[in-house]
């Protein structure tokens, strides 16, 4: 495993002017990183969640004009895509690193997910550690502290889940990233490990 962890250069490819331009610099400072997490925690989520997990490196293929302002890599028991499982990700803004488990807007079977979720609302409020966030939108840096959450606003986002058609939820943690540049390459994955382990009864609900 040759994961050193991340640096003020990985970051610093979201400044960089152009698609073709973002694009060759995240191909070559921030992708290899990604697939080296990728080999490292699908064997080790396919042990926790009892499913095969895949990972799938984002290649941002659709785009033709506005560059990507994050990436990431996604685990998920199907070879072939993401997008419409529940699912892991890892993954950069400018801004931070993310460590998500995600239902997003693809997903089918969000509107049972959103019934199971609030009908376990306060062992979720209970169990979810007070630094986790809750994201309601992929496509948005912002998330929420679960901490400063009451369990009628989380319940809401469940609610929201279930009645909104591009509804999404994700749960995780946000490392800010003078934070994250500090951190070695073993000590991310130990930390990476560690929130895996708690969104694991999140995937098993999904």
């Amino acid at each position: 495993m040759s994961f050193n962890g991340f640096t003020n250069d990985d970051f610093n490819v979201f400044t960089i002017n152009g698609l073709d331009e973002r694009m060759d610099a995240l191909k070559t400072t921030i992708r290899p990183k990604l697939e080296e997490l990728g080999e490292l925690f699908a064997p080790m989520l396919s042990v926790a969640t009892g499913d095969e997990m895949h990972m799938h490196v984002a290649k941002h293929a659709r785009r033709t004009k506005n560059p990507p302002k994050d990436t990431w890599v996604a685990f998920a028991n199907n070879a072939r895509g993401y997008k419409m499982l529940p699912h892991f990700q890892i993954g950069l803004w400018e801004t931070h690193v993310f460590v998500w488990f995600a239902v997003i807007y693809e997903a089918p079977n969000k509107v049972e997910l959103g019934k199971l979720l609030q009908s376990k609302i306060g062992k979720l409020y209970k169990d979810i550690p007070n630094d986790f966030m809750w994201s309601l939108d992929h496509t948005k840096p912002a998330a929420t502290k679960h901490g400063d959450l009451s369990k009628e606003e989380l319940a809401s986002m469940f609610t929201r889940l279930q009645n909104v058609k591009k509804a999404e939820i994700l749960c995780g943690i946000n490392i800010p990233r003078d934070e994250a540049v500090k951190m070695s390459g073993r000590d991310f994955i130990a930390r990476t490990e560690t929130v895996f382990n708690s969104l694991i009864p999140l995937y098993k609900m999904a």
